[in-house]
């Protein structure tokens, strides 16, 4: 990923910010020289430096046969960026540009498909989004009928060797440019819209 110093992160915990935000990955694997591509939810852990993704893809998918080196795509708040929000659009000739937070891990995949790990997966999964939308649905050991569902799955665990973080967020622009920006933002009918400009605030000087 090209990542220009002023648009570089590097504390982990803005990386826990965006899989809080959004957990649903894009994970890149190579087979015979091609890309191959899931779109998946996943439970984060990170302990200190130490960074691992569980989840889990359907057993037909033939990702699902692909333990070993892997990517993965951590997609952040994402907004157009218009050059008529800058005070010196004229001056310097601005132009269209795009703001946004993505992080690439670069790790290892481990499969498994033992029964008990896929239901401790399943389980953390549903519990984390059940209660996202206010239900309370759960996976049952005990019936025959959840349990034979595991079967169509097959589950992985990611172990993060490198994370590459980059938030670009106008800080190549002027302090008055970046506070007309996320003044702008913060007024657009889109929530990342709104999310960038919250980012802006946090991580960047918006005052002289």
């Amino acid at each position: 990923m090209y990542r220009p110093v002023s648009f570089v992160e590097t504390d982990l915990t803005a990386l826990d910010a965006l899989i809080e935000r959004d957990n649903f990955i894009t994970l890149v694997t190579v087979r015979d020289g091609s890309p191959v591509v899931s779109h998946l939810p996943v439970l984060y852990r990170r302990d200190g430096d130490r960074i691992e993704l569980h989840g889990h893809w359907a057993r037909p998918n033939p990702q699902a046969r692909h333990a070993g080196p892997a990517t993965v795509i951590v997609h952040g708040p994402h907004a157009y960026v218009s050059p008529s929000w800058y005070p010196d659009k004229e001056a310097a000739a601005r132009v269209p540009t795009w703001n946004y937070a993505v992080a690439h891990l670069q790790g290892t995949l481990e499969l498994f498909d033992d029964e008990i790990s896929l239901f401790e997966l399943v389980d953390g999964l549903s519990r984390q989004h059940e209660a996202s939308v206010g239900q309370s649905w759960r996976f049952e050991p005990d019936r025959d009928d959840h349990r034979v569902q595991l079967r169509g799955i097959i589950g992985f665990r990611f172990h993060v060797d490198t994370a590459a973080l980059k938030f670009k967020l106008s800080q190549n622009h002027p302090v008055a440019n970046r506070r007309s920006v996320a003044d702008q933002l913060q007024q657009q009918a889109r929530e990342a819209s709104r999310d960038v400009a919250v980012l802006m605030r946090a991580r960047t000087p918006l005052e002289d």
